[in-house]
């Protein structure tokens, strides 16, 4: 996957105060993602855009759009990454 098409799929992080819970106990990050995406897409997504490994991803649909729920896996840390992305 090309950066482009990540940027398509990824529309941007999510800032909530649920999301700073998450990043800081659990090494999760949330993204609001292209309504289309499927798990597999939005993981390859995150990977190449940010270079990290992402161990696993929940997706939700709410009126907002659809999220994406990422779990990083042990050796990177969401809090470095929500820090570089504006969210904490």
């Amino acid at each position: 996957m090309d950066a482009e098409t990540a940027y398509r799929i990824i529309k941007g992080a999510v800032k909530t105060e649920k999301v700073v819970n998450l990043i800081t106990k659990e090494n999760k990050l949330a993204f609001y993602v292209d309504y289309k995406a499927n798990k597999n897409q939005i993981k390859e997504a995150v990977e190449v855009l940010y270079g990290v490994k992402v161990d696993r991803v929940n997706t939700l649909v709410d009126k907002k759009g659809k999220k994406a729920y990422i779990k990083l896996k042990a050796e990177f840390k969401a809090s470095d990454l929500a820090s570089e992305l504006g969210v904490m």
